[in-house]
């Protein structure tokens, strides 16, 4: 049995590194024939690993057709983001409360890691360390059915930001200073600061999101129709949002 849990365990981060970074391409359908070829694991745990990653809203099984990997686009971004926003906020809270010390000091070893993170090209580690942040934070706050909420608002969020890094030293230095000062707020009890940095983290990413709109990319086009771009500039200018952070 532990077997069989370890190899789906093995296939579901497989593929959503592939998923997240994109060696699945986003619009696509492939086969579980593909993805047994790809992960080089059989169809059990390949499927035990889809089923995840479809509650997970990472992927779409269609039976006798394939599996699709839905597009990256900015107004699922902001809308995923809307949401995430309350649910981390109230993580966050409950974990500055919850905490074990054991966790406490993992959340002041991760936010050395962050701070102190320098192989940029490495994105794959960078993405290593926010799944363990996100995980813990969840653990920290001791309430299971968190973890619902929060996997597909986390994992989704974080493929488009991944997805339309430029500059990846400056986006980096501000996603770690960001994570790094919640953690280490939640490491000292203190509920108002991990809300305040948890809100931060949010706008940083929700404005982040925002920038895509006036770019053009050519390895990846933005499935952004012109009216939902009106509509994300507007609640960008009824948030006030900063232009930097």
């Amino acid at each position: 049995m532990s077997t069989t849990i370890n190899k789906a365990d093995q296939a579901y981060d497989l593929l959503e590194g592939m998923i997240t970074f994109q060696g699945l391409e986003p619009g696509s359908m492939v086969s579980e024939g593909t993805l047994m070829e790809l992960t080089g694991l059989g169809r059990s745990p390949v499927r035990d690993a889809l089923q995840r990653l479809a509650w997970e809203r990472m992927v779409e099984i269609h039976p006798r057709r394939g599996v699709i990997i839905p597009a990256i686009s900015v107004e699922v971004q902001l809308k995923l983001l809307e949401l995430r926003r309350s649910v981390e906020e109230l993580a966050v809270r409950m974990a500055s409360h919850r905490a074990s010390p054991a966790q406490k000091a993992a959340m002041l070893q991760l936010a050395e890691e962050m701070e102190g993170f320098k192989d940029t090209e490495d994105l794959r580690a960078y993405g290593q360390l926010l799944k363990r942040i996100h995980h813990l934070i969840v653990l920290a706050a001791q309430n299971e059915y968190l973890q619902l909420a929060m996997a597909p608002l986390q994992g989704l969020s974080r493929r488009f930001w991944f997805a339309n890094l430029k500059d990846r030293d400056a986006e980096l230095r501000t996603a770690a200073k960001l994570h790094a000062a919640t953690l280490r707020a939640i490491s000292q009890g203190d509920e108002k600061a991990a809300a305040t940095a948890s809100l931060a983290l949010n706008d940083y990413l929700s404005e982040f999101a925002y920038r895509t709109l006036h770019r053009v990319d050519k390895h990846m086009p933005m499935r952004t129709t012109a009216k939902g771009a009106k509509k994300a500039r507007g609640r960008a200018d009824s948030r006030s949002l900063p232009a930097e952070v």
